[in-house]
């Protein structure tokens, strides 16, 4: 037997897709739950600015709020919960992480400040924070899944939604941007087969 064969990260990778159709009615453990979002947490970020906030969306009530932002798709109201990956568009104000690493003695306070004042330099642009909210978020909610499917659950990232309709519905500071919906739950029919380009359509070595 591979290496491959052996690895249970690839296998979870391997096994990963979008499922649509889900066991109503199933709740999660919050044991499952807090582990799914520990794993999105120690997503990598730019400058470990952690761009990201984590909406559950998991009450009957809420479920109905949200079935009409996410276009009456039904796996929204049929899953266990969704987590509304959000970005920070503000995530400069995360340098205190710094803070801690210079108190712990793992980073001097010089270099401290010297890298605050490229971060904040960056976020002069909004396009620059915008970019990077989206980007570090998807990190995050890739995490989501893999953690899902490690812990026998399924999930299926959505971008169909109103993203206006999601912060006037749930309260949405205007510092987060909503990047996608992901539904995690228990699966009622395997998800419909997908194929994926061959790496020698998807794969360049060396430069164009």
């Amino acid at each position: 037997m591979s290496k491959v064969e052996l690895n249970e990260t690839l296998r979870v990778i391997s096994e990963r897709h979008a499922v649509k159709k889900y066991e109503t009615g199933f709740q999660m453990p919050e044991e499952d739950l807090q582990t799914i979002l520990k794993a999105a947490s120690e997503a990598p970020s730019a400058w470990n600015l952690q761009h990201w906030r984590f909406l559950v969306i998991e009450s009957e009530a809420d479920k109905q709020k949200l079935l009409p932002v996410a276009y009456n798709q039904i796996q929204t109201a049929e899953s266990s919960l969704t987590i509304a990956v959000l970005g920070d568009l503000e995530a400069n104000r995360n340098t205190v992480i710094f803070d801690q690493a210079v108190e712990a003695g793992l980073l001097k306070s010089e270099i401290r400040d010297a890298m605050v004042g490229q971060i904040n330099g960056a976020y002069q642009s909004p396009q620059a924070a915008r970019d990077s909210a989206i980007m570090n978020a998807s990190l995050a909610a890739q995490n989501i899944m893999l953690a899902a499917k490690s812990l026998g659950y399924d999930t299926c990232p959505m971008v169909g939604f109103s993203p206006e309709k999601l912060i006037q519905e749930f309260n949405i500071p205007d510092r987060f941007l909503p990047v996608m919906l992901i539904t995690v739950g228990k699966a009622k029919e395997p998800a419909r087969p997908s194929g994926r380009l061959p790496l020698s359509e998807t794969v360049v070595r060396g430069g164009f």
